[in-house]
């Protein structure tokens, strides 16, 4: 393993005075449950978090009734980490599988009077997000419960896929339909053949999240709205108008109904947070503390009883306060109820302490220069490793202590040089020294394309004379302009960008295509486009693509014959991508992206940009007259069968954009 070099000390600084990663850091709202997760250090209150895995154990595996439903309160104070956990939770069972998820952040609530219904689309809502199996959590019940129905026709029918399903179930239906059958109730029949007791439409409404164009209408029918008639109609779901508060007098039933079904096929882990809300009250003069409370027990009541196989475990979440002082108070069971699986004992989240906070800022400063592609001269830089053990001797909650970092996140002394000439000399010196990754990989052709027109914006304006590296000369060279391909509905992004500008007088537009793709059918696509000339309103197409054994354009492709034309017919070229040619315009690229860290704008990188772009070998190719030749050592005779053959399996949705873009132009002129 090679030992990659500590970054300039003047690119860590200004990347520490461009952005701080601590602002607003301790301020944890739902996006960041779902969202993205925080740094987080597992040994911190892993205490609670590993209780709640246990009892997702617990009423997985039990096979009493009486534990199938369980709960845990959890007590903290503010900023100590609540959501923080919960979020730890959620993205360890989106990673590993386990459980679904429902988050209800309370103070979302805004009619407590509603709290049931309101519920019910907080489940709806929750269940539509991304579960372990990169689908909506809807998807995965709704896959497990159509794979179900296939086994109860034969039982070796094979599982499928929840992304199988989704694929195919559009299609599917609508062949039933040609045929004058009905395949939703079909599926129906026989998912209810296994599940006597469900709810025919809440099985139906869950099916539908399979079909692309009807999904979101069935979670909204699952949330309790009230449909368009037409919509309903189509899904065949009931669709009578009710008031908010028939719908809440149904949600409970609804919601046991939903709990019942897919709790079936996998655990599920319910959070209530921040139930600590002031000054709200429902009609009844209750605070919105003891509605919660009273939700979460008729929720353990009604569940208790149900046909539940994967339980549910129920969390709160609160200030120790609310517990000691309201929860703790109730008489009527509910404290039980809300703390069921530590016996009436809530579980409280400590304060972070030396270690931990040591580790955290690591972890936040370890994302901060990942992103920024730099390694800092040690792992807490800029702070002291010391001066952190000391702070966190005080036990601070996790915002005091990302509040503190917010505060004292910063560097001493000059941060960069005076002269933005030096500051692009570090700069570029910087993205030199990167580790030279696969550029030519397909997987970053749209990177080249980006270097590419950055390149050649930088020399706009310019008079360019020369000789390219294979002898095509340059005479007068001014790039006036560099642009978007019209129109874009038939180009479909396949040629990248129109050099416009003038060559003695005489106007040029060269349309740039970077195709490094493996597959023949992409490679057709984009060279299709390239000798529409007068389509794109181009005056010469130039192909971008390695000259290797690895990009060979095979004669039984179509490109091959598009190629012919462009070169010999057309005056186009194809331009040979080479790695050390393309390296420094990557470089270019990437510190115009980071420019606002090395406080330079967009002038003084196009002034110290253009000795190396004037004279760059790749940029002089694609600008210079072609030969008019084909290079015979980028033609291979024959194509192997096998290798096709696999590149339509590795490789199809390339296959689907490129049959299917041709198909649709006219849907958008």
């Amino acid at each position: 393993m090679t030992n990659i070099p500590i970054s300039p000390i003047e690119a860590v600084n200004a990347a520490i005075q461009s952005h701080n990663p601590f602002t607003n850091a301790g301020i944890v709202q739902e996006q960041h449950i779902w969202g993205k997760k925080f740094p987080d250090v597992p040994t911190l209150n892993a205490h609670a978090s590993n209780a709640v895995f246990q009892a997702i154990e617990l009423v997985r595996t039990s096979q009493s009734s009486q534990d199938k439903v369980t709960s845990i309160a959890i007590t903290a104070q503010q900023g100590v980490g609540k959501t923080h956990l919960l979020s730890r939770i959620r993205h360890r069972l989106e990673r590993e599988g386990g459980a679904l998820f429902v988050y209800a952040g309370v103070n979302n609530y805004t009619d407590l009077n509603l709290v049931k219904y309101q519920f019910q689309k907080t489940l709806a809502d929750s269940l539509s997000k991304k579960g372990s199996q990169g689908v909506m959590q809807w998807q995965e019940v709704a896959a497990a419960m159509a794979n179900e129905g296939f086994k109860a026709i034969n039982a070796n029918a094979p599982n499928l896929s929840p992304q199988d399903l989704l694929q195919r179930f559009d299609k599917v239906y609508v062949s039933w339909l040609a045929r004058n059958k009905n395949l939703m109730d079909r599926l129906i029949k026989e998912v209810l053949k296994v599940k006597p007791n469900a709810d025919p439409y809440i099985v139906r409404a869950i099916l539908w999240t399979l079909s692309e164009t009807q999904a979101s209408f069935a979670k909204e029918w699952l949330s309790g709205y009230e449909l368009a008639q037409s919509n309903a109609d189509a899904l065949g779901l009931p669709n009578p108008s009710k008031t908010s508060q028939d719908r809440e007098a149904e949600a409970l039933k609804n919601i046991q109904q939903i709990l019942n079904l897919v709790s079936y096929y996998n655990p599920v882990v319910i959070c209530f947070d921040e139930i600590d809300v002031k000054n709200a009250f429902n009609e009844d003069g209750l605070p919105t503390e003891l509605v919660i409370a009273d939700l979460v027990k008729r929720l353990h009541d009604t569940l208790e009883h149900s046909e539940l196989s994967r339980g549910v475990v129920i969390i709160t979440v609160m200030l120790p306060v609310t517990w000691t002082q309201k929860i703790n108070e109730i008489q009527d069971g509910t404290p039980d109820r809300i703390s069921k699986y530590t016996g009436r004992k809530p579980i409280d989240l400590r304060y972070i302490d030396s270690e931990s906070l040591v580790e955290l800022v690591t972890l936040w400063l370890n994302d901060f220069y990942t992103i920024s592609n730099l390694l800092p001269p040690n792992k807490v830089y800029p702070f002291e490793e010391s001066i952190l053990r000391e702070y966190g001797k005080g036990r601070p909650t996790v915002r005091e202590a990302l509040k503190w970092c917010a505060e004292n996140f910063k560097v001493k002394g000059d941060i960069l040089p005076q002269d933005p000439f030096e500051r692009f000399e570090i700069a570029f010196k910087k993205e030199k020294e990167v580790e030279i990754l696969d550029y030519l990989d397909e997987k970053n052709n749209s990177l080249i394309v980006d270097a590419l027109r950055f390149a050649f914006q930088t020399l706009k304006g310019q008079i360019l004379d020369g000789e390219t590296s294979t002898g095509e000369k340059l005479e007068q060279v001014t790039i006036e302009d560099v642009v978007e391909i019209e129109p874009k509905s038939k180009n479909q992004g396949w040629i990248n960008f129109k050099i416009v500008g003038k060559e003695k007088d005489k106007i040029f537009k060269i349309g740039v295509s970077v195709l490094q793709y493996s597959h023949g059918r992409a490679v057709g696509a984009g060279m299709w486009r390239l000798i529409e000339y007068k389509t794109f309103d181009i005056t010469r197409g130039c192909l971008v693509r390695s000259k290797n054994k690895e990009k060979m354009i095979f004669k039984n492709w179509d490109s091959y014959e598009y190629l012919k034309k462009l070169v010999e017919e057309l005056g186009g070229e194809h331009v040979d991508l080479k790695l050390d040619e393309v390296k420094p315009l990557i470089d270019l690229y990437s510190i115009y992206k980071q420019r606002d860290l090395y406080q330079l704008n967009d002038e003084q990188l196009q002034e110290f940009s253009q000795p190396i772009t004037r004279n760059n070998p790749l940029l002089l190719e694609i600008l210079s007259n072609p030969s008019g030749q084909i290079d015979g050592d980028t033609i291979e005779e024959d194509t192997i069968e096998g290798e096709e053959l696999l590149n339509d399996f590795l490789n199809p949705s390339i296959i689907e954009e490129t049959d299917d873009s041709d198909d649709l132009t006219e849907l958008y002129n």
